[in-house]
């Protein structure tokens, strides 16, 4: 592992003013942060995002916590090779190594979007290492038959997904900017989520995710089935409920598995409250754990 303060030159040091550190995971540089000291707080990012987008809950958090975020290969900072295995649970499987690696124990999880299967099927297989668990706008469980997957399963098949992520850039361009309430993000902080996918052969992390609610849902419900093992985890649940993708429902399906998680429901937020509501996030974090 290594620390260097290069950074791209579209990125804003004053709004993510961290040494950027690296992790060789399957022959690629993995991209993550490391600062603050005390328990660890491991934030776990989705699609089309990378640990930019907990920047400002790390802040508020760093100076009680310590707070590590890694880029998953093919976001962020990290590498981003046009052949590799960019599914869902290889993405779990790297994540597991790097706690190893780092050796940290007694973990806090902050996961978010599809950070939440990839950080759960670690909890799931390493519960003794897991303290807590932060969830936000994520799911658990197959959406085979939800009316709403089912409609969005069409635009997921089409022929022209590929062009869509790979050549529009469609995921952080078109997709992320609608998944806000009703704080809506500017042209400067939508940069941070474009300028990481520089090209189509850059592109092909956030397609492999947009595929993976074809191809994983068995193996998020998987997941759910073995719930029961993470039942006494003290639990919060941080919601967007303006959030047009993850909809309150699945709050209320994550409440039905873990009754007795605490839930933070953010009116006005879409899929992103780290980044609509930062503020708001970190003190339900410092007051449900503090």
């Amino acid at each position: 592992m290594n620390a260097s303060m290069n950074a791209p030159a579209w990125l804003d040091s004053g709004e993510y003013p961290f040494t950027s550190r690296y992790f060789t995971a399957n022959r690629q540089r993995l991209h993550y942060i490391d600062t603050g000291e005390g328990e660890p707080f491991l934030f776990v990012h989705g699609a089309p995002s990378w640990s930019f987008d907990f920047r400002k809950v790390i802040q508020s958090l760093s100076a009680r916590y310590r707070c590590i975020a890694p880029d998953h290969i093919g976001f962020g900072l990290s590498g981003k090779p046009e052949n590799y295995d960019y599914s869902t649970p290889n993405h779990s499987a790297t994540l597991e190594r790097f706690i190893g690696q780092l050796g940290l124990r007694d973990i806090t999880l902050v996961l978010h979007d599809f950070g939440g299967p990839i950080g759960f099927n670690y909890a799931l297989r390493h519960p003794d290492n897991v303290k807590r668990i932060v969830v936000i706008n994520s799911w658990l469980w197959s959406s085979k038959n939800d009316p709403d997957f089912i409609r969005f399963s069409k635009i997921l098949n089409s022929p022209f997904l590929p062009f869509l992520y790979r050549r529009l850039n469609f995921s952080p361009r078109f997709l992320l900017p609608r998944s806000f309430g009703e704080k809506k993000i500017s042209k400067h902080i939508l940069k941070h989520y474009t300028r990481p996918f520089r090209n189509a052969a850059e592109r092909n992390g956030a397609l492999a995710f947009a595929r993976s609610l074809l191809h994983d849902q068995d193996w998020f419900d998987a997941l759910w089935a073995k719930k029961e093992a993470l039942a006494d985890k003290p639990m919060l649940l941080i919601w967007g409920m303006k959030d047009n993708f993850v909809k309150p429902p699945y709050l209320e399906k994550f409440l039905s598995g873990f009754p007795r998680a605490k839930a933070i429901r953010l009116e006005n937020c879409g899929h992103f409250p780290q980044e609509e509501e930062p503020g708001a996030v970190a003190r339900g974090i410092l007051e449900y754990f503090g």
